[in-house]
């Protein structure tokens, strides 16, 4: 779930960019069994309960390439921030259920199926930090931005949209009418946060109005400041909010990199924070003011393969020899015993570990290194000392991934296994700065290491990322398809029964795994640090926030 400069977040909103990406380990929680849905641990109370004003201080890898959440150049981090300031049609809760978020929206509803016609109505008082009204138009602008027509808009994804005929006014300004000329499965997606028509009229906005702020925007914050010399975003109220008066009066996030995080909760310099593996969770238990929350979430660490023409890893059949050669169930085990009771992969691309729909689709992949070798040796792939060469050419493979010390943990797990069946694994390490946009992004790369982030809908990610067109590559980063996949993409997402819609997508994870896009390794637990007076905010899961009622204990 794009990634690009490489933060992550405890939460995003429902958002029709299906996965957000980021370079940052998935792997993170503490003791005990964990599954994806039900109860979360946010710290909750009545807001009465909290004090008026406050800074609450988060963080993030880097600062955004750009704060347009639908870009391609946009990631996760673009997303934490965005969500804060901008609209959103859908409030999940911590079983992953929808619920009008009544700020923006008085109605979303499903108002036809032949063809399917869906109804916005918006919420009167809703406008614009400009004091502008929010109306069809705007969802208008955004749907054709999206659309995939016009492949001048940089979109990280058109899940949806390009299944839009039309968006026409309804009964008033207020009201947008969206008719599809082909049904879609997760229409609650669509407009996950909606952008004023100004960012969306033209490609050259869409590149170029949030590119370095968002000087429009309509949630109950806004950017008041960015300091580029300082590495920080701070967000102040809105004044044109008409929801609930928030109880924060600002929120800072500090670009910091991973190992810096646990440091700075310490020194109480954060109030929150993501924190990877058994030390950050002993260290942060230990540290006064601090409380560790854990819910999981439907986040995941990868090995996505570069199968671009001329890459090392173009035949998907090498591709496959060497996933049987890494051994997940020992990564999962060293990056996450005693983190969690039961360290296992993930063995789906598309549901998490306790979600509706997950089973294991991974036989194909299933580690066995001596299979590995055979098919080497059958590929051509002869060892010459220690290495395998075929046509002179050494098995060489360049990994890489965020600097971070469990990355390079996984990294070196799979390159002794690997070394073991006559591969060299080279570890290449960045910072969050420009690993998207340098490294992975221009396919820079035969292995890359970095995580998804997914939503509770998790069928759009399919044409994102695991569907494949030469001309609009979209997050599919290894440009790894086939025209079979494809189909059963389309099948997938078009299917309006929930049930036949989770058999067809296990059987796309099938064949994701046959082609060896990209081997998932983890789910992240989702474990969070934070200072025992901050309420309403932490451990999400699949819930979204109330970004009113974030603030500090009296």
């Amino acid at each position: 779930m794009k990634m690009r400069s490489v933060g992550i977040r405890v939460a995003v909103p429902i958002t029709a960019i299906g996965l957000l990406l980021s370079g940052c380990s998935a792997n993170s929680a503490e003791g005990g069994d964990v599954t994806i849905t039900g109860t979360n641990q946010i710290n909750p109370h009545d807001p009465g309960e909290l004090r008026d004003g406050g800074n609450l201080r988060l963080t993030i890898s880097a600062l955004p390439q750009t704060f347009n959440p639908l870009h391609v150049d946009a990631d996760l981090d673009a997303s934490d921030v965005a969500s804060w300031t901008l609209p959103s049609p859908f409030r999940s809760d911590a079983k992953g259920e929808l619920s009008v978020d009544t700020d923006y929206f008085t109605s979303v509803e499903l108002t036809k199926t032949d063809p399917q016609v869906v109804t916005y109505t918006i919420n009167p008082k809703a406008v614009w930090s400009d004091g502008s009204p929010i109306t069809w138009e705007d969802l208008a602008s955004q749907a054709h931005a999206q659309s995939g027509k016009d492949p001048n808009f940089l979109v990280a994804a058109t899940s949806g949209f390009d299944r839009v005929e039309k968006v026409e006014r309804g009964a008033d300004d207020r009201q947008a009418v969206v008719t599809f000329n082909k049904h879609y499965a997760e229409w609650q997606g669509l407009f996950g946060l909606l952008l004023p028509k100004a960012v969306t009229a033209n490609p050259q906005v869409f590149d170029d109005f949030y590119r370095n702020g968002m000087p429009l925007s309509a949630g109950p914050f806004m950017i008041s400041n960015i300091d580029r010399a300082q590495n920080r975003i701070t967000l102040g109220r809105n004044p044109k909010w008409w929801g609930d008066t928030p109880k924060l009066d600002t929120v800072t996030f500090s670009a910091l990199d991973i190992p810096a995080r646990i440091a700075a909760i310490q020194n109480n310099e954060l109030d929150s924070s993501d924190i990877s593996g058994i030390a950050e969770v002993t260290t942060a238990k230990n540290t006064p003011g601090v409380q560790v929350l854990r819910t999981p979430l439907p986040r995941w660490s990868h090995f996505t393969f570069n199968g671009a023409p001329g890459s090392i890893l173009e035949d998907p059949a090498l591709r496959r020899a060497i996933a049987k050669g890494i051994d997940r169930q020992a990564i999962a085990s060293a990056t996450q015993l005693g983190v969690v009771s039961d360290p296992k992969p993930l063995n789906n691309h598309i549901y998490m570990e306790g979600q509706k729909g997950y089973q294991d689709n991974a036989g194909v992949v299933a580690f066995d290194p001596e299979q590995a070798a055979r098919e080497l040796d059958e590929l051509g792939w002869k060892l010459s000392s220690d290495v395998r060469v075929k046509d002179g050419r050494p098995l060489v493979i360049r990994d890489v991934m965020y600097q971070q010390d469990l990355w390079v943990q996984t990294a070196k797990i799979a390159q002794q296994n690997l070394a073991a069946i006559g591969v060299k694994l080279e570890i290449e390490t960045y910072p969050g700065q420009g690993l998207f946009t340098d490294i992975i992004d221009p396919g820079n790369f035969d292995i890359a290491q970095f995580s998804w982030q997914g939503s509770v809908l998790p069928l759009s990610s399919l044409p994102q990322i695991y569907a494949y067109n030469p001309d609009m590559p979209l997050s599919n980063k290894g440009k790894i398809g086939s025209p079979e996949l494809n189909a059963l993409i389309e099948q997938t997402i078009s299917e309006l029964d929930p049930d036949k819609a989770i058999e067809l997508a296990n059987q796309a994870d099938r064949m994701i795994f046959e082609e060896v896009h990209s081997l998932p390794i983890t789910q992240s637990p989702g474990t969070v640090a934070q200072r025992n007076e901050v309420a309403n905010w932490g451990a999400f899961g699949l819930a979204s926030p109330d970004y009113t009622t974030v603030g500090f204990l009296k």
